[in-house]
């Protein structure tokens, strides 16, 4: 089958065939979440999209180390280093120590995302864990003159760096672009150069709890530093993927270029990933706006914009029925039409169980079954179209519902090969598969047997042709949520 993988590189604004550096060892990494609050909807669609490519990569046979890391330092209020860091602040707040705050929300992000079936980093560096490292870096730029110090803190120097190479070539914009906005935002160049010089090492204020020594100042190091210093740590002076939000594009990973080359005088990736916003009304799912849902509050049902909690896998379906590049605005109808599409996958897999094969299968059934692989790697293979290899399943729950019916015929081989396929993709590389010992979606563990008991008293009373009994706990059971439907083999029922 045809493999050849292509991905949407941001770096050259197309698609490009994926090639990795080492084959079949694949360096990625990705950004992870600033810790100083629960998750939410825009913090689930960069861990899934990016779990996706995880997990299709090792598919095709591919080695593949993925780092994700968790910030807890360094993130000031506002991207231009300025403002209190926003775990430090919470802390403040909270009266309680950094890493108190920082070790709370990491444990609920990682709870968050074992529910979402998420599968774990390979590595999850912690920024603190790394100070060391990144002040080597510092000292590195600051060797090689694209850096300066200026009481005390060190600052990245834009100007100087744009004469040897270019600063922009990520987010499109050109020096002067950023100068002007960064003016325009933050008025007068202060200890900077350059108003739009970034910060790589700041020297802490006196009130200032989380700081380290260094040669330039007891403080803490910049945003953009992690990042640099940990993918280089963890996967080499240059590596295959890095992954992220739309939103890090500027400031966070055109910063993170700029220091690669100023350290090493060359790029450290190959291929940028991004993934588009969720938005609410048309305006993007975020902290800094106030208008997020937690995921905690989806699973519960807990905000005024929800009708009913919805399952962790209805959530992760409702993020891979778009394409990743593309925006997903959140309605509360827009999970319910997810809930009913994964229940319709999953139904698939079950009715699958009861399809009687026969000794052949009909021309079109034989065929559907043969070039359906294909077909779902040809979406896959075109920069991950998720909602394309959903709309194939859909495809063949369709053909499993014609083949219950009794209205085609397939052999016992051919639906071996359909059976495999579907869990395949659709527990394994879209992850829609409930994690052991949680609650079954349809919560036909917990209604199976009564369900089951009722319909056979149902039964019983068509067998005796007492029709109104028949009917009446028909209509109870679907007022009750539940839909009834009659085949050749007796009635099935779903939620």
């Amino acid at each position: 089958m045809n493999q050849t993988l292509l991905i949407y590189n941001t770096l050259h604004r197309q698609k490009e065939r994926f090639e990795p550096l080492h084959a079949p060892n694949v360096g990625m990494y990705v950004c992870g979440p600033t810790v100083y609050g629960d998750a939410h909807l825009g913090h689930a669609r960069p861990a899934i999209t990016f779990d996706i490519l995880f997990r299709y990569l090792k598919h095709l046979g591919y080695k593949v180390r993925y780092v994700r890391n968790i910030t807890d330092v360094g993130h000031l209020e506002h991207d231009a280093d300025e403002g209190e860091d926003k775990i430090a602040k919470k802390a403040r707040l909270e009266q309680l120590e950094p890493m108190e705050i920082a070790q709370y929300y990491t444990r609920r992000f990682n709870s968050a995302m074992e529910k979402l079936n998420v599968l774990p980093p390979s590595i999850e560096p912690h920024a603190t864990g790394h100070i060391i490292e990144q002040q080597q870096l510092v000292q590195q730029i600051l060797d090689n003159g694209y850096a300066y110090v200026s009481n005390g803190s060190v600052y990245f120097d834009i100007e100087k760096y744009n004469k040897d190479f270019k600063y922009g070539i990520l987010s499109g914009r050109s020096l002067e672009n950023v100068k002007d906005a960064s003016r325009e935002n933050l008025g007068g160049v202060g200890e900077k150069k350059n108003q739009a010089d970034f910060a790589l090492w700041k020297m802490a204020q006196p009130e200032h709890i989380m700081r380290w020594p260094s040669p330039w100042s007891d403080g803490f190091p910049g945003w953009h530093c992690e990042c640099t210093a940990m993918g280089r740590k963890y996967l080499g002076d240059e590596f295959d993927i890095h992954g992220g939000g739309m939103d890090l594009v500027f400031p966070h990973h055109e910063c993170e270029i700029a220091q690669a080359q100023a350290s090493m005088g060359h790029p450290a990736v190959k291929y940028w990933m991004h993934n588009n916003m969720i938005t609410i009304n048309g305006k993007k799912m975020g902290k800094s706006y106030n208008n997020f849902i937690t995921l905690d509050q989806f699973f519960t049902g807990n905000h005024e914009l929800l009708s009913q909690p919805f399952a962790p896998l209805t959530i992760r379906f409702f993020i891979l029925s778009a394409h990743y590049r593309g925006t997903v605005d959140f309605s509360n109808d827009a999970l319910i039409a997810a809930e009913k599409g994964l229940e319709r996958l999953q139904s698939g897999l079950k009715d699958l169980m009861r399809i009687q094969p026969a000794k052949g299968s009909l021309p079109e059934i034989q065929k559907f079954v043969e070039e359906l692989p294909q077909r779902l790697y040809d979406a896959m293979n075109d920069d991950m179209q998720t909602p394309e290899v959903i709309s194939l399943l859909f495809e063949a729950c369709r053909q499993v519902n014609i083949l219950v019916d009794r209205k085609a015929k397939i052999s016992a081989d051919d639906l071996q090969k359909l059976s495999e396929t579907m869990h395949l993709w659709i527990e394994d590389l879209l992850g829609l598969k409930p994690a052991e010992g949680s609650a079954d979606p349809t919560k036909e563990k917990a209604f199976g047997k009564a369900v089951d008991m009722v319909l056979e008293m149902r039964a019983k009373a068509k067998a005796e042709k007492d029709w109104a009994t028949s009917d009446r706990l028909r209509d109870e059971l679907q007022e009750a949520g539940f839909v009834i439907k009659d085949t050749a083999d007796g009635a099935v029922w779903s939620i």
